[in-house]
C-alpha cells in the first residue's frame, strides 16, 4: 500500500488565510447549502437529527435510515426532518460532509504527500488513495446519498475536489485541459465504480491503488513511482 492512512487521526484545523485564491474552500459542516447560519436552537437540533442517523447505521445499515426512523430516533415530528434535510439524499449527504471536510483539510493543509510541500504529482498520487480508501470505508452510505448525475456533479464537496485535481494537473500539465482531465480521473474514483470492483468483482485495494497510480502516470505522461 503506496499512500494508505491518510484518513486516519483528528480533524486537522481549519486552513489559514495564506491559500491561494483558487484553491478549493472547506465546506462547512453543520449547516445545508441553503442555510449558513442556522440559530444556536436549530444547529443543536440538526445535530441531534445527524446522531440519531448515525446510530440508525450503525444499528441496522444505511437501510434501516428513514426519514421516519431517524425523527422517530429523535423524538421529533417527521416535518421536521424533511425541513431540515429536503429528502433522504439530503440526510445521508450531511452524514458524509464531517468526513468530506476532513479529506480537504488533509489535502489543503495536511502532511505532505497529500498535504502541500510534496511535489504535484506525488500529491495527485496521494490524493487518489485517500479518496479511495475513504470511499471503502463508507461504500454504503456513498453508494445510498449519491443524487442523479446532475446534482452529484455539482455537488459542493465534489467540485472541491474536482478543483483541487485540477489545480495539480495545471502544475503538471501546463498546457493541457486540465478541467476535462480532472473529470477523467475523479472517474476512477466513483464509488460506483469502486462498489463494482470491490464487492462485485472482488478487485484487491492493492490492485485498485496501482491502477490510480498507473493512470496518473499515462494522464501526465510520466514514470510511476519505483
Amino acid at each position: 500500500m503506496l499512500y494508505a492512512g491518510f484518513m486516519s487521526g483528528p480533524l486537522p484545523p481549519a486552513p489559514s488565510d495564506h491559500r491561494p485564491l483558487d484553491a478549493p474552500q472547506l465546506l462547512s459542516i453543520g449547516t445545508g447549502a441553503d442555510e449558513p447560519c442556522l440559530r444556536a436552537d436549530a444547529a443543536r437540533n440538526r445535530a441531534r437529527l445527524l446522531e440519531a442517523a448515525s446510530r440508525l447505521i450503525a444499528e441496522h445499515g444505511v437501510a434501516g435510515v428513514t426519514m421516519e426512523a431517524v425523527a422517530a430516533a429523535a423524538h421529533v415530528g417527521k416535518g421536521t426532518v424533511f425541513r431540515r434535510f429536503g429528502d433522504r439524499t439530503g440526510l445521508l449527504t450531511a452524514l458524509l460532509d464531517h468526513s468530506a471536510r476532513r479529506l480537504q483539510a488533509d489535502f489543503l493543509e495536511g502532511p505532505p504527500p497529500l498535504g502541500p510541500g510534496a511535489p504535484p504529482l506525488d500529491r495527485l498520487r496521494a490524493f487518489g488513495v485517500a479518496v479511495l480508501y475513504r470511499s471503502v470505508e463508507q461504500l454504503d452510505l456513498q453508494l445510498a446519498a449519491q443524487a442523479e448525475p446532475a446534482r452529484r456533479l455539482s455537488h459542493s464537496a465534489v467540485q472541491a475536489l474536482r478543483t483541487h485535481v485540477m489545480v495539480l494537473l495545471r502544475q503538471i500539465l501546463p498546457d493541457a485541459d486540465c478541467e476535462l482531465l480532472a473529470y477523467t480521473l475523479l472517474a476512477y474514483l466513483d464509488p460506483a465504480l469502486i462498489h463494482h470492483l470491490t464487492r462485485q468483482r472482488g478487485v484487491p485495494m492493492e490492485r485498485l491503488e496501482e491502477g490510480w497510480i498507473d493512470l496518473v502516470a499515462r494522464v501526465t505522461r510520466t514514470e510511476p513511482p519505483c
